[in-house]
């Protein structure tokens, strides 16, 4: 038998790391947005413009979503305890509850300002500026969405590769306000407040898209290729001959596994000990962002969970 070890305080160091890595993303695209959207509330002032009014309110909403999350990165890092004790990482996706919400603020926001606009016309001034301002909302969403997306996917959180999504289709719905500022200087004064409606539209598609996100890790939902992918490299570890059960979860921005395997029922104790630590080296190292793993051993005579609760009831009986 050769020793082994579960590399705790390598996962530990990683889990910790990639948290780190998903504070300075927040905290530099919250600088990012912040600054597009002093830029377009100063041109709003001037203008007057609805649609860039709703826009504005939209970037600031998705700087705000950064608060949330870096407090659930904050959180997340703790030690498990005794009560809690697959530790923190949940308030990840409560982060992500909260991002709902500020996503559906800001659609309620936008249509409320833009028919209100319809039922009480302005004239849009200071036009080029509201062109600029448009175009400065693209690039300014596209940067921070190119940054949160890669970072999240490097780390492993879905709250943060859905915000830099969000922060893409916000880049989108920035370049609307152009068609609205052009409008305005051929004259067409309904123009600005039907783009606001439009992007009110936009931002309501976000939320779905959001709250679908949120559902699925509220729900212990996991993408069915990531379980084949831990299927494949259980069955590949010498000593499996099944494996009857598996679950896979996140814990935030970190997967936990349960996996249940069959093996020789003539192994000796020390033996089916040394398959499921290799089980769960394996898995580790194999499965993205895993960081840990229960393995429970069957003997091939008597495997799955009608054995266990016969011989439950056996023993029960003797007593």
């Amino acid at each position: 038998m050769r020793p082994h070890h579960h590399d705790s305080a390598d996962k530990v160091d990683s889990a910790l790391e990639s948290s780190r890595e998903g504070l300075r993303a927040l905290w530099i695209s919250l600088a990012g947005l912040g600054v597009t959207a002093l830029l377009q509330a100063l041109i709003v002032v001037l203008s007057g413009s609805v649609a860039l009014l709703g826009d504005t309110l939209h970037n600031v909403a998705d700087a705000l979503t950064a608060v949330p999350l870096a407090i659930a990165f904050l959180i997340g890092r703790r030690a498990a305890t005794r009560a809690y004790t697959y530790g923190f990482g949940r308030a990840e996706d409560l982060a992500g509850v909260v991002i709902v919400l500020v996503i559906a603020g800001s659609a309620v926001a936008a249509g409320w300002l833009a028919v209100d606009r319809l039922l009480d016309p302005r004239t849009m001034t200071h036009i080029p500026w509201v062109l600029a301002a448009g175009v400065v909302g693209f690039l300014g969403n596209e940067i921070v969405a190119r940054y949160r997306i890669a970072v999240g996917r490097r780390i492993g959180s879905a709250a943060l590769v859905a915000d830099g999504l969000h922060a893409r289709t916000d880049g989108y719905t920035s370049l609307a306000v152009v068609p609205a500022a052009a409008g305005a200087w051929l004259g067409w004064g309904w123009a600005d407040p039907i783009v606001g409606l439009a992007i009110t539209v936009a931002i309501a598609f976000v939320l779905k898209d959001a709250a679908r996100e949120v559902y699925h890790r509220l729900m212990d939902r996991v993408d069915p290729a990531l379980v084949d992918r831990a299927e494949t490299a259980l069955l590949a570890v010498p000593g499996v001959h099944a494996v009857p059960g598996l679950r896979l979860r996140w814990i935030g921005h970190r997967l936990h596994a349960e996996a249940t395997l069959v093996v020789d029922a003539r192994l000796s104790l020390l033996a089916a000990h040394e398959i499921a630590a290799d089980a769960e080296h394996r898995l580790t190292h194999r499965v993205p962002r895993l960081t840990g793993a229960t393995v429970h051993v069957d003997p091939a005579s008597h495997p799955g969970d009608d054995h266990h609760r016969e011989l439950a009831h056996h023993r029960a009986s003797q007593l």
